[in-house]
């Protein structure tokens, strides 16, 4: 059960700049989450907007560009912009925003400050953001994020996987940007069993990733 907002209940406004907006209010995440669905599932439109008047915060959907957009209006403003390969991602990016606003997305993917990035090459936008963490303390955290979404420890317990099971032309540029940072922290990349999907990344374990893979776990 969606753990209650405190304090709540929270409003939130949907739209789609048809000038039909829906305001709702509502108790906790899932509630807003399920209202969501509803209004999102229930049109057709380019872009579909969540806002938190309140927090001063929205969220941006653009299904068919495959582009997630975040905003923050107060305490430093800021805004970041996300390349999605699935509509579902969509859904799943609300549900984050609605149980932790702008900051709930900070794991979502590689989030980028000019919209104009998005339209590099998958490869050319791993390697620009792996390019934007310049200390072993921040990289790790990003290469644990990576991990925890498609990633496992291997049976020996020697080896972290990173995209089981995917095969090459997925997640090209988080791959591009993972390897990367293997390389920014020394980490040793190891030949992949036969048996293993061809877009597997096997590393050996280190003790410095060990700690905060076990946090994302």
């Amino acid at each position: 059960m969606a753990r209650p907002y405190d304090p709540g209940p929270k409003q939130f406004v949907f739209a789609v700049g048809d000038g039909n907006d829906q305001h709702v209010s509502v108790g906790d995440p899932q509630e807003a989450y399920t209202a969501f669905s509803a209004f999102f599932q229930g049109r057709e439109a380019d872009t579909y907007r969540i806002e938190d008047e309140a927090a001063r915060q929205s969220l941006v959907l653009m299904p068919g560009l495959g582009v997630i957009s975040r905003i923050r209006e107060a305490d430093q403003p800021r805004s970041e912009h996300l390349r999605i390969d699935r509509v579902n991602r969509c859904l799943t990016g609300a549900m984050l925003f609605f149980e932790n606003g702008y900051a709930g997305l900070d794991s979502f993917g590689q989030w980028f400050s000019d919209l104009a990035d998005l339209d590099a090459a998958p490869e050319a936008r791993g390697a620009a953001r792996a390019a934007t963490f310049t200390t072993e303390a921040a990289a790790i955290v990003e290469v644990a994020r990576i991990w925890a979404a498609s990633g496992f420890v291997d049976p020996s317990d020697r080896y972290f996987v990173f995209f089981g099971s995917r095969n090459v032309d997925e997640d090209r540029a988080e791959r591009a940007e993972l390897l990367q940072l293997i390389e920014f922290l020394g980490l040793e990349r190891v030949d992949a069993p036969a048996e293993a999907a061809g877009g597997e990344v096997w590393v050996r374990t280190d003790p410095r990733l060990d700690t905060e893979f076990a946090r994302w776990s």
